[in-house]
């Protein structure tokens, strides 16, 4: 029945292998010293790692705006055509070229959106004495780029023990050699293999691998089971030394009841 079960288990594209389970002790050969960036916060209650889904600010306002302005200029040129020549709507060329450049126009939307609603860092809180991890995942719904419901930060609560960390690469058509890799947190219903979400870890497999290892260290000993770390946290909310792009990017804010639970201990212990 085992077997039955994880052949059915919903991987990543491109899985490798799960990395060690949240009870698993940490091989203390691995160094995390000198993991960047650090740690944001760790004390006797939780533990703040820093993640970023977007690796590139800009590129998607400067590519995204171009691209609708040069589809907004196609459009003011089809519709003279239109009202001066004898070029017919009804054209298949016609039909064909209006809905293929008011798609174009549409799919840029949301590109442009998210680079500039996209938040500074969408950290990971986790919780030792209540067991849980607090994602400050940023939501979007490319299919209604002009919607609310669909789009902004909307944290999420999982227990510790429900997440498995899924190493993927894939190979892309790509300059550089075309190896894309990906670290993900997968979560499944407690006694299934039924994936309830799959929430991006970090882009290269060897610092997913030393982040996870960090917090596995904290949940199972505590804060002084961590190393001294060489390099120094960033301020993620700071302007000083970041790009104008990314200084106009929305800082972290936790909605207040999640910060106040994500940093407390249950009353009682």
């Amino acid at each position: 029945m085992a077997n039955m079960e994880i052949e059915h288990l919903e991987r990543a594209v491109g899985w490798k292998y799960d990395l060690p389970a949240t009870s698993e002790s940490v091989d203390m050969r691995i160094s995390l010293e000198r993991l960047e960036p650090a740690p944001n916060h760790a004390d006797e209650i939780y533990l703040e790692l820093p993640r970023s889904s977007l690796l590139v600010r800009g590129i998607g306002t400067i590519l995204g705006t171009g691209t609708l302005g040069l589809g907004v200029l196609m459009l003011i040129l089809l519709i003279y055509l239109f009202l001066t020549t004898s070029w017919a709507f009804k054209d298949p060329v016609m039909l064909f070229t209006w809905v293929g450049i008011l798609v174009l126009c549409w799919a840029t939307i949301p590109m442009i959106r998210m680079d500039i609603e996209f938040p500074r860092s969408e950290p990971i809180r986790f919780n030792r004495k209540r067991r849980k991890v607090y994602f400050y995942e940023y939501h979007y719904d490319a299919f209604s780029p002009l919607g609310r419901r669909g789009w902004g930060v909307k944290p999420v609560v999982y227990d510790w023990d429900d997440l498995v960390v899924e190493a993927c690469s894939i190979y892309a058509p790509m300059g550089y050699g075309g190896l894309m890799e990906r670290v993900f947190i997968r979560v499944c219903k407690p006694g299934t293999d039924k994936v309830i979400d799959r929430l991006f870890f970090t882009y290269d497999i060897a610092q997913g691998e030393k982040y996870w290892a960090v917090a596995r260290l904290f949940m199972q000993q505590g804060p002084e089971a961590l190393p001294d770390f060489v390099n120094p946290p960033w301020d993620w909310n700071s302007d000083d030394g970041l790009s104008p792009m990314h200084c106009l990017a929305p800082k972290v804010q936790w909605p207040a009841d999640i910060d106040l639970e994500s940093r407390t201990a249950p009353s009682g212990t």
